[in-house]
């Protein structure tokens, strides 16, 4: 399904590593750019409002991840630093300049993961409505009852075996919890996400993330003495249900990360983009007006 917004948008095909990978684009090339990276279980069109919000100013990017929606082929592992390495080689091969990249959920374990590995062409980074694998309060969040997806979702082969034809109503559980209110992500949107994970090895791609935590947990353990400037923002939705904004900004700190501030999206649970996506376009301009 295409929503009439996309008529904005310049779509390609990149082959990064042997992956094909759809990315959306608008704006003028050469600005400074705004990479976006959705998260579970959305697509590039999480953030397609905040584009056209900012299209006018920046240079902004979107892709769906590798084995998601327009992204058809599944990369070989799924722990989010190998997730990484595909977002650098979009940033590559679109010469991005001056590049903030922004990740929503799932995404936002990407944009740390980026940051941890040290890949470079990042001038400032932003992270929303997630916790970081290995990174406190993450021992907190696995142990909360209320987040059962995390486990079911790394079992092997079953979360896709029972979810397979029911994705419609096996996502508005999480919209309609997570939102803060029940149409906080629109039906078209709902619509646009199935279709992204319609098929089997697109669900299995979206598990895979999941996963991974084990390996993520690893690879985002810092090393003693560890650190990074990279200037990082930390947004979590006012309803977001969960831990205060504070215990996850102090995490990242405690992880290595020296410029780090936060910041509440009102009016919204934990899909930020789709919920308020004026104002996640407003704290990521000024975030990078700073």
């Amino acid at each position: 399904m295409t929503l009439p917004l996309d008529d904005l948008f310049r779509h390609r095909q990149l082959d990064v590593d042997g992956l094909s990978i759809h990315v959306a684009e608008a704006g003028t090339a050469g600005r400074p750019a705004v990479f976006f990276l959705h998260g579970w279980p959305e697509s590039w069109v999480a953030f397609q409002r905040v584009m056209v919000t900012l299209s006018s100013d920046f240079h902004v990017v979107a892709m769906d991840l590798p084995g998601v929606g327009g992204s058809r082929t599944s990369p070989p592992w799924s722990d989010k630093r190998t997730l990484a390495t595909y977002v650098r080689g979009v940033m590559e091969q679109l010469a991005l300049q001056d590049v903030t990249l922004v990740g929503h959920d799932v995404g936002g374990m990407i944009v740390f993961a980026y940051l941890r590995a040290a890949l470079g062409r990042v001038a400032r980074a932003v992270i929303m409505n997630t916790a970081i694998p290995g990174v406190e309060p993450w021992p907190e969040v696995k142990r909360n009852p209320h987040i059962w997806h995390f486990a079911f979702h790394a079992v092997p082969t079953l979360p896709e075996t029972l979810v397979a034809g029911h994705q419609a109503a096996y996502f508005d559980f999480f919209y309609d919890r997570l939102s803060a209110t029940p149409q906080g992500v629109s039906e078209e949107q709902r619509e646009t996400y199935v279709d992204a994970y319609a098929r089997t090895s697109a669900l299995r791609a979206g598990f895979d993330w999941y996963r991974a935590f084990e390996q993520d947990e690893h690879d985002n353990s810092a090393a003693p003495g560890h650190t990074d400037d990279t200037p990082l923002l930390y947004l979590r939705g006012e309803r977001d249900p969960g831990l205060g904004l504070e215990q996850y900004v102090s995490g990242l700190k405690a992880a290595g990360m020296t410029d780090v501030r936060g910041g509440v999206i009102q009016g919204s649970g934990h899909f930020a983009p789709d919920e308020q996506p004026e104002r996640v376009a407003e704290a990521v301009r000024e975030f990078m007006g700073e």
